[in-house]
């Protein structure tokens, strides 16, 4: 039989990569019902813009402190393993937060550290299961699977708070939680399913895992393309993405819309998402990406300005649609050229720097800005971040000629 020439169809023309689109969609539609359920229940048991910036921070951040660990392991284990593993202790997470709920005995504290160890087991998991994919398709349909992945997601994003918001106003928070049980238990069932040869072990210079993560820093930081590469990430992640971490307090305060207002914002934004991730799988190749990353990046920054400065719903989901687009053209590109430029054998360890970055960048970027809008209100603290987003970005763009030559024009057969 012939090679289907067309990337998305020859990426999912891969019996193991399509059983792996499939779990992670249903994954992922879980994962954004709870993590709606959880900002809601902590802003209507606090209503406080500091926790709900908390809660993200809980959310996001631990991926900072043990996202290298996971990326280390990704490179020293079998990552279809390794995968299963984090999947259960996920489970467990998502068991708790629905017995305690259940229970009626659930408190913003015990909200924050279940919260918190989620993102724990999240660190690990995400590492193993980025450089998995490198493992299911060959080099020329990495691109098209990258973009598939992004639209899986972003798809989960739209159709995640739709369900959270439609199982919340009927049955309540307890349901999303056990809502997102049950596809952690379809996930496992269908990796239980993969074909895979053992994982051939990666050749390792260090006997010390803290050495290991210093290696991948350093080899990320050096290089020519990937060092401008990650800045850029860094200043989206920080400045600009909070936005979206903070949507519940702009549902309540700022539109008056209330749940269902809040899953129809975090539904454009998916909807947006949506369109540039389907876009991007058809165009599925490495050249111009670079181009498109910035100017991603300076989309985004225009579109949340344009929504934190309004006061009219429409005109916020329509700007949120756009951030969405621009959101995820950017992670596409950047996420591409990583995969298709680093070296194998520092796969794990450079992917789990882009997920620190990707999601403790907001993380810490809504801890911040929520601290600061208790004070201040939400609108500045976002329109000021989007700025200084697209400020750094237009600066990053002097080294676009390097980043071009060292990862448009210079890339590795996948592992």
């Amino acid at each position: 039989m012939a090679t289907p020439t067309n990337p998305v169809r020859r990426a999912l023309g891969n019996r193991n990569y399509a059983l792996y689109t499939v779990g992670n969609g249903v994954s992922l539609v879980g994962t954004w019902v709870q993590r709606i359920a959880v900002g809601w229940l902590m802003w209507r048991m606090t209503h406080s813009e500091a926790w709900l910036g908390g809660i993200a921070f809980a959310d996001l951040f631990p991926t900072v402190l043990i996202g290298p660990f996971g990326g280390a392991l990704a490179d020293r284990l079998d990552r279809l393993r390794l995968l299963k593993a984090s999947q259960l202790l996920m489970l467990a997470q998502s068991l708790a937060l629905f017995l305690l709920t259940a229970a009626d005995a659930i408190t913003p504290f015990s909200l924050f550290l279940l919260t918190a160890l989620g993102g724990v087991f999240n660190a690990v998991n995400q590492p193993a299961r980025l450089a998995l994919v490198s493992r299911l398709v060959d080099a020329e349909a990495m691109a098209a699977a990258v973009a598939i992945n992004a639209t899986v997601f972003n798809t989960a994003r739209f159709v995640g708070p739709a369900v959270a918001g439609a199982v919340i106003a009927i049955s309540g928070v307890p349901l999303a939680f056990a809502v997102n049980a049950a596809s952690f238990v379809i996930y496992l069932a269908i990796l239980a399913r993969f074909r895979l040869p053992p994982q051939p072990p990666s050749p390792r210079r260090h006997s010390k895992i803290l050495a290991e993560i210093s290696e991948g820093v350093v080899y990320a930081a050096r290089h020519p393309g990937m060092g401008p590469l990650f800045q850029l990430l860094i200043v989206g992640c920080l400045a600009a993405r909070p936005a979206a971490e903070l949507l519940p307090g702009f549902a309540d305060l700022v539109f008056h819309a209330g749940a269902t207002g809040l899953a129809s914002m975090t539904a454009a934004i998916g909807i947006g998402a949506v369109a540039g991730g389907t876009w991007m799988a058809g165009r599925a190749r490495a050249d111009g990406l670079i181009d498109l990353i910035f100017a991603g990046t300076t989309v985004m920054g225009v579109s949340i300005m344009l929504f934190a400065s309004t006061d009219s719903f429409a005109v916020a989901l329509a700007a949120l649609v756009a951030a969405g687009v621009a959101m995820v053209m950017s992670s596409i590109g950047t996420q591409t050229l990583i995969q298709l430029s680093v070296e194998p054998s520092m796969r794990g360890r450079v992917l789990s720097l882009y997920g620190l970055i990707y999601r403790g960048g907001p993380a810490l970027g809504a801890l911040l800005v929520g601290t600061v809008a208790e004070r201040a209100g939400l609108a500045w603290p976002i329109l000021v971040g989007a700025g200084v987003s697209t400020v750094c970005g237009l600066r990053i763009w002097r080294q676009r000629g390097a980043m071009i030559r060292s990862l448009e024009r210079s890339q590795r057969v996948v592992d």
